[in-house]
């Protein structure tokens, strides 16, 4: 079908019922958005933090400081050492990223222990210890962001981010505070699990206000249970602040209800990643395939062509209307409207890119920028729903 970059915001369907826009005028329409989608990817930078990015390392060039001291470097010596990361990142020496970081790392943990009247293990003094706060960061409009969450990204003494946290979140971080990138993508692993536990740990005990922030919500595919429970264990308060999760905030970008009375009467979310990083996705069960249900894939550009072909070979109808949308919610979104059947290459086709979301289900015609006249049409759904009500 159709590639569409984001409208300016989401437009409610018209009050009348009159007979759909005629085929030509819907394809032109399509045709159009998709001309400007691909200038939009061509002119754009992403509104996210890429593991080489030049704004990640402008943010963290203080962690790869070689002078010694413990105090922020000057403008000159930050660009260097940043570009020298930004060259170890990029030749793919993970190790070397993280050796050349350490050192910095520890003097700040110093540095805030002998704040708070700690000694060099954390014992003694008067302070007690930090608190983490698990941030939810929505989508990527600043604009979904809580006002809580704002509150605790402007208190932040440190900032641990991920890559789905977009540059305009970031942006509100206090000039005081320190930002160290510690995202997971596709081969590329700027900090294990663990050692983001150790982290958030030790300058938690050293009594730094540490605040974690996690594109969505925290809760939702997001290893936040997982950073929770490790915390709590070692005795540090943890607050989690939800967000909005990708599947909500997008879905209401494009004017998609999750559930609607009559054609979906409830809401799934999967993962796409595969447990061992293949092509098939990590779970598809049967009652997955239900037509009345709604499925939100998240992380499934990988898996998709796998999940789509289970999906149907398990019932769902091969004309289930569907989307693919590239970086939601923000100015540079692309989408995909397909059936079912025809999604794998819609997107193929698109070069859509992580990350992505996939919603799939009746409610996708209901959007007001569904554009296929097939018997899914929103108007024929609508009808057919008021027909039963009598």
């Amino acid at each position: 079908m159709a590639l569409a970059v984001r409208a300016p915001r989401f437009q409610p369907r018209p009050a009348s019922v009159s007979a759909p826009a005629s085929t030509s005028s819907l394809a032109a329409a399509a045709n159009a958005r998709s001309r400007a989608g691909a200038a939009v990817r061509a002119s754009a930078a992403s509104p996210f933090t890429e593991a080489t990015s030049s704004s990640r390392y402008r943010r963290d060039a203080w962690s790869y400081a070689a002078d010694g001291s413990s105090k922020p470097a000057s403008s000159s010596s930050s660009s260097d050492a940043a570009a020298a990361a930004a060259a170890v990142a990029a030749a793919g020496r993970r190790d070397d990223e993280i050796a050349l970081q350490l050192p910095e790392l520890r003097r700040l943990l110093d540095a805030l222990r002998a704040s708070r009247g700690r000694g060099a293990e954390g014992e003694g003094g008067a302070g007690g210890p930090g608190r983490v706060a698990l941030v939810g960061t929505g989508p990527g409009d600043p604009e979904l962001l809580t006002l809580k969450a704002v509150r605790a990204i402007e208190a932040a003494d440190l900032v641990l981010y991920d890559r789905l946290v977009s540059n305009d979140v970031l942006d509100l971080v206090g000039e005081g505070a320190r930002l160290l990138y510690v995202s997971k993508t596709a081969g590329y692993h700027s900090r294990t699990q663990e050692e983001i536990h150790e982290l958030l740990l030790s300058f938690a005990e050293a009594g730094a206000n540490v605040v974690r922030l996690k594109g969505g919500d925290p809760l939702v595919f997001g290893r936040g249970g997982e950073e929770m429970d490790f915390l709590q264990q070692q005795g540090i308060r943890v607050e989690v602040i939800p967000g909005i999760t990708s599947a909500s905030g997008i879905a209401a970008e494009l004017g998609i209800p999750l559930t609607h009375r009559g054609v979906a009467t409830s809401v799934r979310f999967l993962t796409g990643h595969s447990r061992n990083g293949g092509t098939d996705p990590l779970y598809v069960a049967g009652n997955a395939a239900d037509p009345d249900t709604t499925l939100v894939v998240y992380m499934g550009l990988s898996t998709l062509p796998s999940l789509a072909s289970k999906l149907m070979k398990h019932g769902l109808p091969p004309d289930t209307p569907a989307v693919a949308v590239e970086r939601g919610t923000t100015p540079q979104q692309r989408m995909v409207f397909s059936l079912l059947k025809d999604l794998v290459d819609e997107v193929k086709s698109a070069d859509l890119v992580s990350p992505t979301l996939i919603i799939i289900g009746k409610v996708v015609s209901l959007s007001p920028f569904w554009v296929d006249s097939s018997e899914h049409d929103a108007l024929k759904i609508e009808n057919s729903y008021v027909s039963e009500a009598r």
